[in-house]
């Protein structure tokens, strides 16, 4: 067992400090008089997601359909352009589980499978509130099963990483335990969580900082108990999991939920790394800033690590 707090440490560390505190500035201050959107208006929540729901790479994704189980989801497949497959890489988008897509992140999955030689396999699971609690762990678990079933045929390789953000990286770990679970964990080699929400109960100090967003009526607002693990994985038992690094950055509100998944993977026995980013918000690694640049770099070369058996 490994327990690791890293920060980011470079000779340009001061001047990516003030490079993100310009960007982050101008965004509060562009934002500061804007009119906050109703989420729970139908036809509002429609437009935002028409707006976010593009492709950012053109041409390189693959739709396909996974099937196991009896059940089915989209997947976009992304394979290296150059470098022979290494690696599959489960991906979970965010977007608080009411919004954004697979090809949302296509952009982001043809660097990672570039840079790091894996077949990048991004989940389009159902959205809420149409589809709230349980649909989007079912899906996840779905494109699990079939990544692990069909990585050695379709891609040459046994080795798979789980990775997702923000509520991604919640769905990645309601997956890993769903996996654990049915014994299948052997061949996942890693496991990357972005900024994750990990109670969505509001019950722990960290869960109760964003305790009225949205995002949890719309994804549980029919749950008897949010404490449940598939939908709060903070309360899960979470011995048996991969090596898992967590990103997340010093001005997140999910910083102290993100410790205490940390916290808790390593008391249950698992290897566990968090990478603490200074003058980082929520999300922080999808912006243009040195920062993201640097996080990004860090989990590619992690990831590399992790199917090189290091």
């Amino acid at each position: 067992m490994e327990f690791g707090l890293h920060r980011l440490i470079c000779e340009d560390l001061d001047a990516y400090v003030e490079e993100s505190r310009q960007f982050y500035d101008l965004r509060r201050s562009a934002a500061k008089d804007a009119p906050q959107p109703d989420l729970r208006d139908p036809a509002v929540l429609k437009d935002i997601r028409s707006e976010r729901s593009s492709s950012t790479s053109p041409n390189r994704a693959l739709e396909h359909v996974a099937q196991a189980y009896g059940r089915e989801v989209p997947v976009r497949v992304i394979t290296p352009q150059k470098d022979e497959i290494r690696g599959v890489y489960l991906d979970i988008h965010g977007g608080g589980f009411y919004m954004d897509s697979a090809a949302r992140n296509d952009f982001r999955n043809a660097r990672l499978a570039d840079t790091t030689g894996v077949a990048v396999v991004s989940v389009d699971y159902r959205l809420a509130p149409e589809s709230p609690w349980p649909a989007a762990p079912d899906d996840c678990e779905t494109a699990a099963l079939w990544a692990l079933d069909q990585a050695q045929q379709k891609f040459g390789t046994s080795r798979v990483v789980i990775g997702g953000a923000s509520a991604g990286s919640n769905l990645a770990m309601s997956t890993l335990m769903r996996l654990r679970d049915r014994g299948l964990t052997g061949s996942i080699t890693g496991a990357v969580l972005e900024f994750g929400a990990y109670d969505l109960s509001g019950q722990t100090p960290g869960g109760r900082l964003y305790a009225g967003e949205y995002f949890i009526e719309a994804y549980t607002g029919h749950a008897i108990d949010r404490t449940d693990p598939d939908i709060s994985p903070l309360f899960g038992r979470l011995h048996g999991l991969p090596p898992t690094l967590l990103i997340v950055g010093i001005l997140d509100i999910l910083l102290e939920d993100n410790f205490a998944m940390a916290a808790r993977l390593s008391v249950a026995g698992n290897d566990v790394e968090i990478r603490v980013y200074p003058e980082s918000p929520h999300g922080f690694t999808f912006h243009p800033t040195s920062m993201a640049r640097a996080a990004t770099r860090g989990i590619e070369s992690w990831v590399r690590d992790r199917l090189e058996g290091k």
